[in-house]
């Protein structure tokens, strides 16, 4: 039963684990990014967003108007590192705004 005590790893560890043995972090990351656009922006601008998804590090992000796109993108440098300081330097890499 002792040798046992040393091999126990916590769920979240073993999932990371499996995760990386089947190279999928980088997917589960990205969901965790979208998963989370709300919290992280407020509802008002996740209201107005159409369209959101991450190709190579690149967050692009739609929105339904030009005047909200327009907005954002004079906010998106601090949208980016909010992003970045929640999940990492790896994850987002840049944000277009379409």
């Amino acid at each position: 039963m002792s040798d046992n005590k040393h091999n126990i790893k916590s769920v979240g560890d073993a999932i990371r684990e499996m995760l990386n043995s089947y190279r999928l972090n980088n997917k589960f990351d990205e969901a965790n990014v979208l998963a989370s656009w709300e919290r992280m922006v407020g509802k008002p601008i996740a209201k107005r967003t159409k369209k959101l998804y991450i190709k190579n590090k690149v967050l692009f992000v739609e929105f339904d108007s030009p005047t909200m796109r327009h907005d954002f993108s004079m906010h998106k440098t601090h949208v980016l590192e909010m992003f970045k300081k929640e999940f990492g330097e790896g994850v987002v890499a840049e944000i277009i705004a379409m």
